[in-house]
This record gives C-alpha cells, sequence and structure tokens, in this order.
C-alpha cells in the first residue's frame, strides 16, 4: 500500500478549518523514519486524525527558500548547540499560491516563536536569487520594517543559501490541538556551491502543540519505536551540500539519515537528540 491510498481512508479537514490551531508560539518535536514506517504510521493513524486537503489534494507542494550571512553565521550558532538561534527564510506553499517571509526564533526554553509577512511578487515555479533587504527596491520596504523588528542580524548582509522543495502531509488531531507535518521527498539545492542532494526515502515528521497537551501519536511513534531526532532542514542540508562548512556536531545525525536513505535502518537506531 502507498503513502497516497493510505490517506484517502482519512476523513478530510480543510484549509479555513485548520486556522483555529495556527499553534504560533508552541514547542516542536521531530521524529525521523522510513517511508515503510510511514505507512505503517499512517494505518495507525487514520481513526483519529484528520488529513488536511486543499483542492482534493492531501499532499501539497512546498517551496523554501534560507538567508544566511556570508559567513554563515546562523549556520554556524545552530552547529556549536546554541538554544537561542534564529533563521530566516521565504516559505511557499505552492498549491495555495502564497509565499511568506518567516522569522523563526528558537529561545532557551525550547520554545519556537515565528513571525512571518506576506512575500510580495514571490514565484516558486520560477524563483529570483537576487533578493538585497535593506536596498533601495520599494516592494521590499515593509519587509525591511518587518526585519528589524523581528531580527538579530544585519538584513542587509543576507543572501539566499540554500533551496529545498518537498512534499508535506498534514494531520490534526479530532481534538484539534495539534497539527502533525510529515515531509517526504526532500532535495536540496545549495546556491553557493551548486551541489544537490534528495532524500527521497527520509520522512520527517513533526509534532506541533501548544505546551505539552496529551498527544494520541505519541503512543503510536512509541509503539513504532520511531524516536525523536532533530532535524533542521537548512543545517542537514547546508552539511550535505557544502562539507567544508564546520560540521561536528552533525556528523553522527548525518551518518544516521544516510542510513535510513539507503534502507540500512528503518527508525530504532536512527534517534538523534537535539533539533
Amino acid at each position: 500500500m502507498t503513502v497516497e491510498e493510505v490517506l484517502k481512508g482519512f476523513n478530510p479537514i480543510t484549509l479555513d478549518e485548520m486556522k483555529e490551531i495556527r499553534l504560533m508560539n508552541r514547542t516542536d518535536t521531530k521524529f525521523v523514519t522510513s517511508r515503510t514506517k510511514l505507512i505503517e504510521l499512517l494505518q495507525m493513524a487514520a481513526p483519529e486524525y484528520y488529513a488536511q486537503e486543499i483542492d482534493g489534494r492531501r499532499i501539497g507542494d512546498y517551496y523554501t527558500v534560507y538567508f544566511d550571512t556570508p559567513n554563515y553565521d546562523m549556520f554556524r550558532v545552530h552547529q556549536c548547540g546554541h538554544a537561542n538561534r534564529q533563521k530566516l527564510r521565504i516559505r511557499c506553499y505552492v498549491e495555495s499560491k502564497q509565499s511568506f517571509l518567516e522569522v523563526k526564533t528558537k529561545n532557551n526554553h525550547k520554545r519556537t516563536k515565528k513571525k512571518r509577512m506576506n512575500m510580495p511578487g514571490f514565484d516558486p515555479t520560477d524563483p529570483r536569487y537576487d533578493i538585497q533587504f535593506g536596498g533601495a527596491e520599494s516592494e521590499l520596504a515593509e519587509c525591511d520594517q518587518f526585519l528589524q523588528q523581528h531580527l538579530r542580524y544585519d538584513a542587509t548582509t543576507l543572501t539566499e543559501r540554500i533551496e529545498n522543495r518537498f512534499h508535506r502531509i498534514t494531520l490534526v488531531n479530532f481534538g484539534k490541538t495539534e497539527r502533525l507535518t510529515i515531509d517526504m521527498d526532500l532535495q536540496f539545492n545549495n546556491l553557493v556551491t551548486g551541489q544537490s542532494m534528495k532524500l527521497d526515502n527520509v520522512v520527517i515528521i513533526e509534532l506541533k502543540r501548544d505546551g505539552l497537551v496529551p498527544s494520541p501519536i505519541l503512543a503510536m511513534l512509541k509503539k513504532l519505536r520511531i524516536k525523536k531526532s532533530g532535524f533542521s532542514k537548512y543545517c542537514i542540508g547546508t552539511a550535505f551540500t557544502y562539507p567544508q562548512l564546520p560540521q561536528n556536531r552533525f556528523k553522527e545525525r548525518l551518518r544516521k539519515i544516510m542510513k535510513i536513505q539507503n534502507g540500512l535502518a528503518s527508525t530504532d537506531n536512527a534517534g538523534v537528540d537535539g533539533e
């Protein structure tokens, strides 16, 4: 049975119905597994979760481009293990034709806050790679104000570093207290080195909830021996496609991810601490 076939057994939830559970100030818990384990998990989750549906589709196309300083300060802060960190990206929801400029901030209490605004005129099917914040472009004036308010870095120093594309399933529990995002078919393209990477057997599951409200999925994950495991798409994608950057803290993580990708590990021994 395929992922698409299992998803047909879920009750649908619309994008409008999703608005009541935005969880913009939340705790995130990530898990990494294989496509085979994902199918088992979906079969278990169908009686207790809705699947988001947009225009009849339950698997969405996503595009993201990440920014960083010339010295990769955002990457280095994460690689050094600092809990208080930020990322800047443009995230595009391809089906709904929406693009957002997003600042993600993770604090020392492991809470994630996301601030975002509409990104005018950005097309993920033909992305531009010459955005200059704080410059002369009047169309970016609102973006500059947004970054001055929410970003700790000098936005004028930031340029596009890496882009990724992936497919996402979004589940919502019947109690509507949490979201579960499931990302598959990850593709990375490093805009600096020109190197690319596909992780089409690796699945990233993220449980998003306010605080520690009870979650039906946790018992299912435990039964399938799918362990908590960190996975920053920006950092992992960059580490794979720009190996000259320091990555000591990521080496064991990269090794375990490749074991899943190559079918040498499904989940049980692939857990990695941290995000």
